[in-house]
């Protein structure tokens, strides 16, 4: 039987890419992507038919930061499919960024430039806002939804004949200075973006303990820098269009400069295609493209402390029970 390939945030950028790319792997897999209307989900799909004509391809409509959304669209999934092989959760929001100019010239002065261009670190700020479920929207959106989706799918994830595969898209963004156990949402920070993405970390450690035995395996990665829909926001347009043969030459320097979707992909597939019983469970895979162009996945240890992810999650099961009490028409 074909795999299924679940992949959230499909309509854009490295989304979009990797849905075509996991086709040009493998023609055979049912590729189900998940946007947030339907208008975006058909649209979507015709263009991935354009280039392959012949894919198993279906779609559903999910936005991550709504729990009633989510729901949803698990009830949805838990009836079309027996089981699901993959799911990319990859689907993700950056707010309202703001660049720190003042802190990027600090950088150059002290050496610290490359660094904080290729990290981000002390560079970008957000402003979050309350969702309609009273929880911070980037953390609701990047993180908890996606929580509560695999919550919702582990019957179609776990004790299945093959080994299920999570693969969450994170960031060199993501942060332990940025994130508080105490502040999990990040309601009192105005870096967001890095929080949501360092709690993915710690996530994903988690679940490899609780699931591994039950066949459910999860891998993070990170696209690198890449040129898409959330990035163009951050600066005006014409700006971007003078700094990109600066950022061309950067990538001689800053191998995390993968700059197009395609590129941005990388680890995503090269995951796609490896046994998850010989990954380690505390390794960032990176997307990472050469000065002359050519891309490869370079592993890396997580930075997180393991007593702290299990405090995260003891909190998200916490969080989770909370706030599905006002759903229980949408639960089995």
């Amino acid at each position: 039987m074909e795999r299924v390939v679940l992949v959230t945030g499909a309509s854009s950028g490295v989304g979009l890419a990797l849905c075509r790319r996991l086709l040009e792997e493998d023609g055979r897999i049912h590729l189900c992507i998940a946007c947030r209307n339907s208008q975006k989900s058909e649209a979507t799909r015709d263009l991935i038919l354009e280039t392959h004509p012949a894919a198993q391809v279906s779609t559903v409509d999910v936005d991550l930061g709504s729990l009633a959304s989510v729901l949803r669209v698990a009830r949805e999934l838990r009836c079309r499919f027996q089981r699901l092989d993959f799911i990319y959760l990859n689907a993700g929001i950056m707010p309202n960024p703001h660049v720190n100019f003042k802190a990027l010239w600090h950088g150059l002065l002290t050496g610290r430039l490359l660094h904080m261009l290729t990290t981000a670190e002390g560079v970008m700020t957000q402003t979050d806002r309350l969702n309609g479920d009273g929880l911070q929207e980037v953390f609701a959106t990047n993180l908890f939804g996606h929580f509560i989706l695999v919550r919702q799918l582990e019957s179609l994830l776990c004790g299945n004949e093959k080994p299920s595969r999570l693969i969450w898209t994170s960031s060199s963004n993501a942060r332990e200075s940025a994130f508080s156990l105490s502040d999990y949402q990040h309601a009192k920070g105005q870096e967001s973006y890095s929080s949501s993405k360092y709690a993915t970390d710690l996530t994903s450690v988690v679940l490899n303990r609780k699931f591994n035995k039950q066949g459910l395996y999860s891998s993070v990665v990170c696209p690198g820098l890449v040129m898409s829909n959330m990035t163009y926001r951050i600066l005006p347009v014409f700006l971007w269009k003078l700094l990109m043969p600066i950022m061309w030459l950067i990538r001689f320097f800053a191998k995390t400069y993968t700059l197009t979707p395609y590129n941005g992909a990388e680890a995503h597939v090269w995951l796609f295609k490896q046994k998850p019983e010989h990954l380690d469970a505390l390794v960032k895979y990176h997307s990472c493209t050469s000065g002359l162009g050519k891309s490869y996945v370079e592993p890396r240890k997580f930075d997180v402390d393991e007593e702290t992810a299990e405090k995260l999650y003891e909190k998200l099961l916490e969080l989770e029970k909370q706030t599905l009490e006002k759903y229980s028409d949408l639960l089995d």
